[in-house]
């Protein structure tokens, strides 16, 4: 069995690992045979099993389907995932994941509408080192956010995406090829819309950080600011209220969908490798 410690013992992370082994060693099966069943390397699937890796969820789905246990370890895995993000963003994220309606302002490219290897190169950039095993572990973080796009049926989806975030290329011509591409097929779904607020808006109310409201089936609803290294999570209505007068101001300034699309289609073409 994997050790407990007092550090993980009470973990989401360390029950789906200590899960993960008994279900293999009830099957009989060595992880030499797993490997080969799931084509996943047979290291990796040892480091699953010891809570070393964070795993993805097609890994999960996979591993749900050999042992016939009915999507429970792809419910472990979105409570595990909650692990790899600081204290301050995990109450947003629990809110985010039964969210209905969001809407949401930023001035990056957001992390649920971004490639694995431009989420890579963003995640490589901080203002601390991180260890190649620590980034692979953020970047898996980030895409097991964007399950949630996939849900049944997924949330609507508005994003005011500042003109900076697109003017800010990536070295890496093809990646950032790849990250603009994935914008605009994201707005051939009808739950999800892209307004591009152009430089030529002029300053606004929300320059200081990214915005995101989120509406809950309840009707309750919810405002996070996000700004350099801080989180603010507003839960009082009249709070939400003010920054949802604020968005949709700024909605009036930015490009419709449509000029929104054809802009970014001009980007991708422009940055052809």
């Amino acid at each position: 069995m994997v050790e407990k410690n007092s550090e993980h013992e009470d973990s989401a992370r360390w029950v789906l690992a200590c899960e993960l082994r008994r279900l293999r060693e009830a099957s009989g099966r060595s992880l030499a045979q797993l490997a080969e069943e799931t084509n996943y390397d047979r290291t990796y699937l040892h480091r699953l099993e010891t809570g070393e890796r964070l795993s993805k969820l097609p890994v999960m789905e996979a591993l749900d389907a050999v042992y016939g246990t009915g999507g429970l370890l792809v419910r472990l895995w979105r409570l595990a995932r909650l692990d790899a993000f600081k204290d301050r963003y995990r109450a947003f994220m629990q809110y985010e994941a039964k969210a209905t309606i969001m809407q949401k302002y930023t001035t990056v490219v957001p992390g649920l509408l971004q490639t694995e290897d431009f989420a890579r190169l963003v995640l490589s950039l901080g203002p601390a080192a991180v260890s190649p095993h620590e980034l692979e572990e953020n970047v898996a973080a980030r895409l097991g956010r964007q399950e949630l796009l996939h849900r049944s049926p997924p949330p609507n989806v508005r994003i005011i995406l500042d003109e900076a975030a697109l003017r800010r290329p990536a070295h890496d011509r093809e990646v950032w090829h790849e990250q603009l591409t994935r914008l605009v097929a994201a707005t051939d779904s009808p739950h999800l819309l892209i307004h591009v607020l152009p430089f030529s808006a002029g300053p606004h109310g929300l320059m200081d950080g990214s915005l995101s409201l989120l509406w809950m089936a309840d009707g309750s609803s919810v405002a996070y600011l996000e700004g350099n290294n801080s989180g603010d999570l507003l839960e009082e209505s009249a709070d939400v209220a003010r920054y949802r007068l604020a968005y949709d101001r700024l909605r009036d300034t930015a490009l419709s969908p449509s000029d929104s699309v054809a802009f970014m289609r001009q980007l991708v073409e422009d940055s052809r490798p």
